[in-house]
């Protein structure tokens, strides 16, 4: 038996312990749901606000940034577009105004039909793409378009569960909830109240859907469904230690998938004890301190591009 094969003979044995369960932590998945917008010292800000700016723009009356600040810009556009649908044009944007932006939205084709065939279900979540796909049994029975996560505020890529669902009352999360297992934010799959954010990156991480699509596959969907979020990964900056949550974790995971030394466990983001194993054989194998710490040399070890320590600075 190689010494290759005798380290994941290791990590075999040491699947049998278990691994820790995952810590869900508040992340800014959420927005300001159906607030009253409008132009204040210090401005407001918020996804709301991005939300607003991306149909302003859509419809030809925004053309700058959707930086999620109601500046002076903002609020010109939103007289501007108040003044053309006959709204009082005080630059508010209330419940009327929000709904007025919402008409002539493209909605979903609402497909109600019978349940899958079939017992495996699996969703794949393609970024690039922005599709939502529902397997059965390995074959694609459904898809939807999605929104995304901002660039500055990007989807979790990676292998999660649903582990949560709830009914929502139609606000920031539209009309139903699927939460996600992902340790470093509380992201999931959910309605909007911006039907016009279908098809753009335009979430702080999560994944929308039209309320008639979500509402569609909600009741086939058990938790425990498994999710895969397919996309950019995140490249490590610095060292990688156990406990961490991050998507630079999930990266490193993957890339010791590739090279044959992680191969129990999931990519989810979370340094738990099978990736600290397989840290810990990957360093052993190419004779590196087996620390299961992923630091510089380590990393650079797994062909990241990360500047190692500087001798001077540490005294040596």
């Amino acid at each position: 038996m190689s010494s290759k094969h005798c380290l994941l003979f290791f990590l075999a044995f040491f699947l049998l312990l278990g691994t820790p369960a995952l810590a869900h932590k508040s992340c800014p998945c959420t927005d300001n749901g159906s607030r009253v917008l409008e132009l204040t010292d210090p401005p407001l800000t918020g996804l709301d606000v991005s939300d607003l700016q991306l149909r302003l723009a859509q419809l030809g009356f925004y053309f700058g940034p959707w930086n999620g600040i109601f500046n002076a810009a903002t609020h010109r556009a939103v007289v501007n577009f108040q003044r053309d649908h006959h709204l009082p044009p005080l630059g508010r944007v209330d419940g009327a105004t929000w709904q007025e932006l919402a008409r002539g939205v493209r909605v979903a084709f609402s497909d109600s039909g019978p349940p899958p065939p079939g017992k495996q279900l699996k969703i794949i979540v393609d970024t690039e793409r922005l599709v939502l796909s529902l397997l059965v049994d390995g074959q694609v029975f459904r898809q939807y378009p999605i929104a995304i996560g901002k660039y500055d505020s990007p989807s979790p890529v990676g292998e999660w569960k649903i582990v949560d669902k709830a009914y929502e009352s139609g606000g920031a999360f539209g009309t139903r909830w699927m939460g996600l297992n992902v340790p470093w934010g509380n992201y999931g799959i959910h309605g909007t109240n911006r039907p016009w954010s279908i098809g753009w990156a335009a979430s702080a991480g999560c994944f929308r859907m039209y309320n008639e699509d979500v509402e569609t596959i909600y009741p086939w969907i058990p938790v425990g469904t498994p999710v895969v979020v397919k996309g950019p990964y995140t490249m490590p900056r610095g060292p990688l230690k156990p406990g961490q949550g991050s998507p630079e974790v999930l990266t490193l995971q993957a890339r010791l998938r590739e090279k044959g030394f992680y191969l129990f466990g999931p990519t989810d983001g979370d340094y738990g004890l099978m990736t600290e194993l397989a840290v810990k054989g990957f360093q052993f194998y190419h004779g590196l301190a087996a620390t299961g710490i992923a630091d510089a040399r380590t990393l650079r070890a797994l062909g990241f591009d990360v500047p190692l320590p500087d001798p001077e600075a540490s005294g040596h």
